[in-house]
């Protein structure tokens, strides 16, 4: 019998906490969330690794650094309101839904929609919901957010997400840069986006995120 909690503990104190992670709030989601019932049955063994794990297309779960570190420099608060785009099978929605108010989730891939949302109901995360749909569009129903979080790596933002995010809110993306992605945070301020560099991480690039490319004759 493989003791997950155990792995977790493990996972939060090889990976999390040195890389200057110390917020409590984040450091007891990691620490409460079963990140083993959020990833492919096949991959349940290492879903404590220290890596993305692969879920196919081009898709992938972030490491828990990567993600620590995001959520550390969105300093997110208990009463705002997240959008999570590219949530996968729900891991990384249940453990925003621990920081936040409420958390949108939004999936291009409709049977990890639907596993992800009932994932979260089983595990009883009843202020957080699953939405089936383009990541570039966001879920605008629900919005605004406070918070946008993108589970990938992009080239660019796009437009409707930007109207997606509160005045004085706050968004985490990878830019895809060369081998080795930027993170930086985005700060809303009259309705344009301030950059700041957080740290180095790298991902897939996510759908609907590339530049559109010129053609040239």
């Amino acid at each position: 019998m493989v003791d997950y909690a155990a792995r977790r503990t493990v996972m939060v104190d090889t990976q999390v906490r040195p890389s200057d992670v110390t917020k409590f709030p984040i450091i007891d989601a990691m620490l409460s969330v079963p990140r083993e019932l959020y990833v492919p049955r096949k991959l349940r063994e290492v879903a404590y690794l220290g890596e993305n794990l692969d879920l196919g297309g081009d898709r992938v779960i972030l490491e828990a650094r990567t993600f620590a570190k995001m959520l550390d420099a969105l300093d997110i608060q208990p009463h705002e309101s997240v959008l999570d785009l590219g949530c996968g099978l729900g891991y990384s929605t249940a453990v925003l839904a621990r920081l936040a108010d409420f958390v949108a989730g939004v999936e291009d891939d409709e049977a990890r929609a639907e596993e992800a949302q009932q994932t979260l109901s089983e595990q009883g995360v009843d202020n957080a919901a699953v939405i089936h749909g383009a990541l570039a569009e966001g879920a605008a129903k629900s919005g605004p957010y406070d918070i946008i979080i993108c589970e990938g790596a992009v080239e660019e933002i796009p437009p409707a997400l930007v109207e997606q995010l509160k005045d004085g809110g706050r968004i985490v993306a990878i830019f895809a840069e060369g081998a080795l992605g930027v993170v930086r945070v985005g700060y809303k301020v009259d309705g344009g986006l301030t950059w700041r560099y957080a740290f180095n991480a790298a991902a897939p690039v996510l759908d609907g995120f590339r530049k559109s490319r010129a053609f040239a004759l």
